[in-house]
């Protein structure tokens, strides 16, 4: 049996379905680690999984959460610039400390989001296998395919490539602290330099846990790309729910995720959306609001911390979602119907496949109104179009295997690679 060692950013729409992950293979006998800073050590036990610290002599304890609060209250690109920072230090705290900690405790093949891509350069200094891991869209580079930063539709043309590369270009700009930190291990440990970020070099295999369906129509993809669809099953945590407050109207369910869920404005703007409409707002706030904003909110949604959230879908008529790739999965795996709001990140990415695939609606954060607001849940609630294409994608979900064909995968891939090797010796 294989011992898994995973590198991820210490975000949950990335720990929650690589820890998914990682319980299919430990049921099949594996042992998987997450290499993580202290924070998050509760965390990750809590979803039964082994963890292991990095970063202790350079991590400050709690800064993880100050830098969540700061994030949540910016949007767009400035949110991206916010976060270089913190992704620069933790380049540091992996290449210092993740080769002594996976020598010390016998890793032997290394589960790498796509998101924290200097997880490759350790694996190509110790000279370890390792299969990419994207838990948000798969980040192409090539140049007709557009960022993943972009609410652009795909265009096969020459002058969309011309758009697309410029944007490459200028993410590579923005994020030269984060290369330049890769790059200073990379020469140490005489590796070849990175000109591209999250320009993965995977071989073995790349999983993705979109389904093929909620992707653009993409010619000539790699052999070893595989989109498995969401990364999930039952997390040993139980979240309480007051089922018993549910009313039997339409359910509009409403998150904004783990990072953006400070944006009171917006919980505003969706609640007195729905005031006036046939329906029950739900809102999991994931701690982004106190008793007071909550109380503040128009109409009577029912508000909770958080929601069991597949459980919760299986009863709903539409989801409101900032574009995290986790929510807006969950709900086409239910054939529920999406509005989103993109913020930063990969949101706008994920928007323009809502957009392509006809799953929903995608509205302007800037540009955002209750009036425009009620109108799109209005339209996409009463019209079928919306649910027939939502449920057209949880048909290919279904179809795509999930958790179970990533580990297939990975066994598959990882079997072959010791077998080479024993052939080679």
């Amino acid at each position: 049996m294989a011992h898994f060692g995973v590198i991820c950013p210490p975000y949950p729409g990335h720990l929650n379905p690589q820890a998914a992950l990682g319980r299919e293979l430990q049921s099949r006998g594996h042992r998987v680690t997450f290499l993580q800073i202290p924070d998050l050590e509760s965390k990750v036990q809590s979803e039964g999984i082994n963890f292991y610290p990095i970063g202790e002599a350079i991590y400050q304890p709690g800064s993880m959460a100050e830098a969540f609060a700061q994030l949540g209250k910016l949007s767009h690109l400035e949110a991206l610039r916010y976060s270089l920072d913190f992704c620069q230090q933790m380049v540091e705290i992996i290449c210092q400390d993740a080769p002594q900690a996976i020598a010390a405790i016998g890793i032997d093949i290394l589960l790498v989001d796509q998101l924290e891509p200097v997880g490759e350069t350790v694996a190509e200094y110790l000279n370890l296998p390792f299969i990419c891991i994207s838990c948000a869209q798969v980040i192409h580079r090539r140049t007709d395919v557009p960022p993943f930063f972009t609410p652009w539709s795909y265009q096969n043309t020459q002058w969309a490539k011309i758009r697309n590369q410029t944007a490459y270009y200028l993410l590579d700009r923005s994020c030269q602290p984060i290369l330049g930190a890769i790059n200073n291990y990379r020469k140490q440990w005489k590796l070849s330099k990175y000109r591209h970020i999250y320009a993965s070099n995977a071989r073995l295999a790349h999983i993705s846990q979109q389904p093929a369906a909620f992707e653009f129509p993409i010619p000539n993809l790699p052999s070893h790309l595989h989109y498995v669809g969401p990364l999930r099953n039952a997390s040993p945590q139980l979240v309480d729910f007051p089922y018993e407050k549910l009313t039997g109207q339409p359910m509009v369910y409403a998150s904004l995720g783990s990072v953006q869920n400070t944006k009171h404005d917006v919980f505003r703007c969706i609640a007195a959306a729905c005031e006036d409409l046939d329906v029950q707002l739900v809102i999991a706030h994931g701690g982004g609001m106190n008793a007071e904003t909550v109380r503040s909110l128009p109409g009577s949604p029912l508000v909770v911390e958080y929601a069991p959230q597949p459980e919760i879908l299986a009863k709903a008529s539409l989801t409101i979602t900032h574009g995290g790739m986790n929510t807006t999965l969950d709900s086409l795996s239910y054939g529920v119907p999406v509005i989103a709001i993109p913020i930063t990140f990969e949101q706008p990415g994920t928007g323009a496949r809502i957009r392509s695939t006809g799953v929903g609606e995608v509205l302007s954060l800037p540009k955002l109104s209750i009036s425009t607001l009620r109108s799109a849940i209005e339209r996409v609630i009463t019209e079928n179009f919306y649910t027939k294409n939502a449920q057209k994608i949880q048909q290919s979900i279904q179809q795509a295997g999930g958790v179970k064909q990533a580990a297939d995968i990975i066994e598959q891939v990882t079997q072959s690679q010791r077998y080479q090797v024993v052939e080679a010796l």
